[in-house]
């Protein structure tokens, strides 16, 4: 069984209960294969990522092994808008968060109510300018465990949103995207656009942002902010202190 998520956004669950904490989200238009039901929840695997957690059976529309794949092979398209509207003939709106999927909407099998987007629009890959582009439209955005939206987004959620609307898949957690890309040897061989991960005394993987020009890092800690990066980590010129130690930098584009 495959459902599609028809609301602005809907939590992902560590375990079957509304008070259980939240480890990802759901974004419209995000699809996902289901693993499990009870009479409230249903256990989901995610199409684009992998992770699973668990979601309220309210909260999704079924949708047929045949449209799923479809999906699946057709090209995505991402709301390009801090936030923008679908509509439908009803006058009946959804506000949806940049990096909402809406492609889907224009295909005809699905149930989709008559919904329709006018809004901008991004497909396809895009270079790493726009990738800075996207990540300055978080700016500020509030730190949420969990989160994927400029209303609440965590570090790696705020990293696997901005490259995912400009093409390029990342895993969720910050400790896989560390596995991905290619490392680099120095700061100064890195570009805007690259990755760097920051580890804890046990060596753990736990933060990750994304560099930008002349040595600084937009990044999710508290909200999305920008700060000095150097060879040790992040330096916060607030507190005057380094507040996260860098592990690694690495280039996937």
């Amino acid at each position: 069984m495959f459902g599609i998520c028809i609301l602005s956004i809907v939590p992902v669950r560590k375990e079957p209960s509304d008070a259980s904490e939240m480890v990802t989200q759901l974004l419209f238009g995000d699809t996902f294969c289901i693993l499990e039901t009870t009479k409230k929840w249903i256990r989901i695997q995610i199409t684009f990522d992998q992770y699973e957690g668990w979601i309220d059976r309210k909260q999704f529309q079924e949708i047929s092994v045949n449209d799923f794949q479809a999906l699946q092979n057709s090209e995505a398209i991402y709301n390009a808008e801090y936030i923008d509207f679908v509509s439908n003939t009803s006058h009946t709106t959804i506000p949806i968060p940049i990096g909402a999927e809406v492609g889907w909407l224009q295909m005809p099998n699905l149930n989709t109510k008559d919904w329709n987007f006018d809004g901008n629009k991004i497909v396809g890959l895009n270079n790493k300018s726009q990738l800075v582009k996207i990540a300055m439209q978080y700016l500020n955005a509030p730190y949420l465990w969990g989160g994927k939206t400029p209303f609440g987004i965590d570090c790696s959620g705020f990293t696997q949103m901005v490259y995912k609307i400009n093409g390029y898949s990342l895993l969720r957690d910050a400790s896989q995207q560390a596995n991905q890309g290619e490392a680099l040897s120095f700061i100064e061989e890195s570009e805007p656009g690259d990755l760097a991960f920051f580890d804890n005394e046990d060596g753990k993987i736990i933060h990750v942002g994304i560099l930008l020009q002349d040595n600084y890092i937009i990044h999710a800690s508290g909200q999305v902010r920008i700060d000095r990066l150097d060879h040790l980590g992040i330096f916060n010129q607030e507190t005057n202190r380094h507040t996260h130690r860098l592990r690694v930098i690495k280039k996937l584009i």
